[in-house]
């Protein structure tokens, strides 16, 4: 059976499972490409990417180039005379110069069920939306985003109490395995792409630190829903007064009487009941600004939450 020669791009630790299963697999990684280090932390000191950390584990060639348009890096590439380009969370976008490059084109995979959630966070916003189902796309990359001919779809149910950090590493494996079976599979020309349909094309765009403010006059299933997708970035957050919390899990609850969305209930002493669209929801785990994530009876020992008073 055929065995494809590798070029991996990639950066994140959604790639990371992908990069695995190919060095387990026999195709062959001649070379990994990844951004390159960034400042992290308190202290920013520079740190590699999660790719970067993996392939250098394996013994691969890691690149890291600031342009990836740039004559160095194209003539990189072209002297590993390729037969795939394997593109996984790469963050840089590729040009025709670069399709060009490998005998057999460029794979890609994607966290959505395309042509469902093209963009940057596709896991959020499945969850965010209050998808029952996702899962993972190969497809054959073209220059505009995600929009290329699909290869081959996994699925995954969503959980009712999976967040973004839980759905996002199931579906890092779960791409991980799609992409081997591709490969496998076009070996053997056993895939015939199939064109997306624009007609259902939806959009995942990226999503901001001031996205994650939390509407209280939503459904209190819509209000989970939103938290679950925000946790752990870009995080849900509500303001009491000038107080900034920022909320990481909730469950619902009994609405004892009327009372505006956003309004925090009485009679509940060791949690935080607040009234929502519909009803009202008990928030499980809380965090101050200047605090750690926490148990919200634990947070309620040093903090004084009046009832009636209102979340905005």
């Amino acid at each position: 059976m055929k065995s494809f020669r590798i070029i991996f791009m990639g950066t994140p630790d959604f790639a990371v499972p992908a990069l695995k299963a190919l060095h387990a697999s026999r195709h062959e990684v001649q070379a990994v490409l990844t951004q390159p280090d960034r400042p992290k932390g308190r202290g920013r000191k520079l740190a590699p990417p999660p790719v970067k950390v993996a392939a250098q584990q394996m013994g691969y060639d890691v690149q890291q180039y600031g342009c990836i348009h740039e004559t160095e890096c194209l003539s990189f590439m072209q002297g590993k005379t390729p037969d795939l380009f394997v593109v996984i969370a790469f963050g840089r976008l590729l040009k025709p110069h670069h399709f060009c490059i490998p005998a057999d084109g460029v794979i890609n995979v994607h966290a959505s069920l395309l042509p469902r959630y093209r963009g940057p966070a596709p896991i959020q916003w499945a969850l965010i939306n209050g998808d029952q189902e996702t899962g993972v796309t190969t497809m054959n990359m073209a220059e505009e985003l995600d929009a290329g001919d699909i290869l081959l779809q996994a699925r995954t149910p969503i959980k009712a109490d999976d967040t973004a950090a839980t759905l996002h590493d199931r579906m890092a494996e779960l791409g991980a395995s799609l992409l081997i079976e591709t490969l496998d599979q076009l070996a053997e020309n056993r895939i015939q792409p199939v064109k997306q349909d624009p007609a259902l094309v939806t959009f995942a765009p990226l999503l901001a630190k001031k996205d994650g403010q939390i509407r209280w006059n939503k459904p209190t299933a819509a209000i989970d829903a939103f938290i679950r997708g925000m946790t752990p970035w870009p995080g849900a957050f509500t303001f009491l007064g000038d107080l900034r919390l920022k909320i990481f899990k909730v469950r619902p609850a009994i609405l004892p009487e009327p009372a505006p969305p956003g309004t925090i209930l009485p009679g509940f002493s060791k949690e935080i009941r607040v009234a929502t669209g519909d009803g009202a929801l008990s928030i499980l785990e809380i965090q101050s600004a200047s605090g750690r994530r926490m148990a919200t009876a634990d947070f309620l020992k040093g903090t004084a939450i009046i009832p009636g008073s209102r979340l905005e």
